[in-house]
């Protein structure tokens, strides 16, 4: 069976859509439950699953926990032996969550697993990555990034010498989309709780393989996503002062490096 999480934070109509989107699209003959962990809840959100999706199961949170505590929560309540978490922007395509689930069953190496992302336009989002350096976060966030050397880091990171339109292995994926098997996630252990919005997608996955598992960017399986970037805008580090969501990135940011260090872990992807 498979445990789709899906992580909303006030946004009712999104999650109508993403319910929704989820019954069309799964076979009825698929083995799954739907967890909805619900992120300083309302009663707009609670009436709206309890009385459209009854077979949904509700775990409503009244302050905002977090993105990291929500997915360890959701967790803790699912049963499946493969867990999907989704944002509820995420609107999958027919059968993709059962060719990812059927990827790692045939591959019991890979702990963790994402689908391609696309805009609604079709285009494909970067949703694989290596993992990041200060280096990186700096280049990314000001005028640096154009400068020919600085290019050379980014594109290493977005693993542009990788050919992503088959099954790769990735430092990190995006945690709007992602699929664990629950064998690999009890020896890992849950996301850390440490990092409260950011990172956690990038922590997590460094676990998986520092435990000996593979994560693996999966494109055969798609997935359309609202991506809407609410912590990258065009000042630079000036989004520091004037960007409440920019400030908790960095804040994640730093805790993560005081994790690891400044250093590429230098694994073989």
């Amino acid at each position: 069976m498979v445990s789709i999480l899906v992580i909303n934070w006030k946004s009712p109509p999104l999650l109508r859509l993403s319910l929704t989107s989820l019954e069309e699209v799964i076979s009825p003959q698929f083995p799954h439950e739907i967890i909805v962990v619900d992120v300083e809840s309302g009663p707009e959100t609670e009436n709206l699953v309890c009385e459209e999706f009854a077979k949904v199961i509700y775990l409503p949170f009244k302050r905002n926990i977090g993105y990291t505590k929500a997915v360890n929560e959701g967790i803790k309540v699912s049963k499946g032996e493969y867990i999907l978490i989704l944002n509820p922007d995420v609107i999958p395509f027919r059968h993709s969550i059962e060719d990812l689930a059927t990827y790692m069953i045939q591959h019991p190496e890979v702990g963790m697993a994402g689908p391609q992302l696309l805009n609604f336009d079709g285009s494909i989002q970067q949703t694989a990555f290596r993992f990041y350096t200060p280096a990186v976060i700096l280049f990314r966030r000001t005028f640096l990034g154009a400068l020919p050397f600085a290019k050379k880091v980014l594109d290493r990171f977005l693993m542009k010498d990788k050919d992503l339109s088959k099954p790769t292995a990735a430092g990190w994926l995006m945690g709007s989309a992602l699929m664990v098997s629950r064998a690999a996630s009890q020896k890992v252990g849950l996301m850390d709780e440490s990092l409260f919005l950011y990172m956690s997608d990038v922590d997590w996955p460094r676990r998986f393989w520092l435990s000996g598992f593979k994560v693996i960017y999966y494109p055969l399986a798609r997935m359309y996503h609202y991506h809407l970037r609410a912590s990258k805008g065009k000042l630079g580090m000036l989004e520091v002062l004037t960007n409440r969501f920019t400030r908790m990135h960095l804040k994640d940011a730093f805790r993560y490096f005081w994790k690891y260090g400044m250093l590429d872990p230098k694994l073989n992807i």
